[in-house]
């Protein structure tokens, strides 16, 4: 795939970008390259390791320049030692050739779902957020990661299956208690951009009180969906403006009538399964939420069954369990990983 931040550098940075992978690829200890100003040196590393997730075992570097010289000697650091590094790089490539072969008859937009269930299904968020976390070898390897692995190893797969894709950064917000920058991914479905966050889908599934069903509230979400609980962009990433192929809206589960709710509502109290439903019928106002409530509580009295709700405010989805204790019933408030970002 191409990579889409070194498209994005002026001529000089794409040669220390160049510079710095070939070195690291080779495994060398010092890479020299051209001199630039510290600052730009951290961006370049920072992205072309976004661009490249599959070199996982370059975490930092230290330089050092000689003030008569137009190069620097880049001092990169390894995660392991060079033979470690060489078994890792075999392992992690059989890994995703394998989970590639599973898919590659699939149609774009399941070859996207395929991913983010594979993570969804088997990684888990590392609270402790170890060195390895942070790279595709902790989803794929250990089955633990943080959003930047998680997101490392979505672009990974995508770039195996042939799928566009890069990941997104955004800045933190202490005001909000937002401590950490959070990544994420950006893929070209059908032509068109749109907003792919596995780990908030991951961490909405493993805490939901409804139960353990994956969720799709951050699946093919346009720009001003996904900046409804997600900081602004601090990189250049392409414009996501298509509303059209959300998850929910694809799966014929995005409702603008109070009475569409009742129905299904009164389908899955009846069959005793989940139902998990986007709102767009304007804008969710308290007032609408209590009158989509009372749809909900309506169909379950019907079949004597109590309700059990998660509720993800901010992307207007709504996560409805039938229950045949009443003592069971209740409303759950879910915030999709604010307070762990990486």
């Amino acid at each position: 795939m191409e990579p889409f931040y070194y498209n994005k550098m002026n001529k000089l940075q794409q040669a220390v970008y160049h510079g710095m992978l070939q070195g690291i690829n080779a495994l060398e200890s010092e890479i020299q390259i051209p001199r630039i100003d510290g600052r730009e040196l951290y961006d370049i590393f920072f992205q072309m390791r976004l661009d490249h997730p599959e070199v996982f075992w370059a975490t930092g570097y230290q330089y050092r320049y000689y003030d008569n010289s137009s190069n620097l000697i880049l001092l990169p650091e390894y995660l392991f030692d060079k033979n470690k590094i060489r078994e890792h790089q075999k392992a992690m490539k059989a890994r995703v050739e394998k989970l590639a072969r599973a898919a590659k008859n699939l149609s774009e937009w399941e070859k996207e779902k395929y991913i983010h269930d594979f993570i969804c299904e088997n990684v888990t968020y590392d609270k402790l957020k170890k060195a390895y976390s942070h790279e595709i070898i902790g989803p794929l390897g250990h089955g633990v990661g943080v959003c930047e692995g998680i997101a490392k190893s979505v672009k990974v797969l995508c770039d195996a299956l042939g799928i566009w894709c890069m990941i997104a950064i955004c800045g933190n917000n202490p005001e909000k208690g937002i401590k950490y920058r959070h990544t994420w991914n950006i893929v070209k479905i059908g032509g068109q951009f749109y907003h792919l966050d596995v780990t908030f889908d991951n961490t909405l599934g493993k805490h939901s009180l409804a139960g353990q069903e994956l969720r799709y509230d951050y699946f093919n979400l346009e720009d001003k969906k996904i900046f409804r609980d997600h900081e602004p962009l601090i990189a250049p990433a392409p414009s996501c403006t298509d509303g059209d192929h959300f998850y929910y809206r694809e799966r014929k589960l995005s409702f603008t009538k109070i009475e569409d709710v009742y129905k299904r509502s009164l389908q899955a109290a009846k069959k005793g399964r989940l139902l998990t439903f986007h709102w767009r019928g304007g804008y969710l106002t308290k007032e609408i939420f209590q009158e989509l409530l009372e749809q909900i509580k309506k169909a379950g009295d019907e079949k004597q069954k109590a309700v059990r709700i998660s509720m993800n405010w901010a992307q207007a989805v709504i996560r409805v369990s039938f229950v045949d204790a009443v003592e069971d019933a209740c409303i759950d408030m879910e915030e999709a990983n604010e307070g762990e970002q990486e």
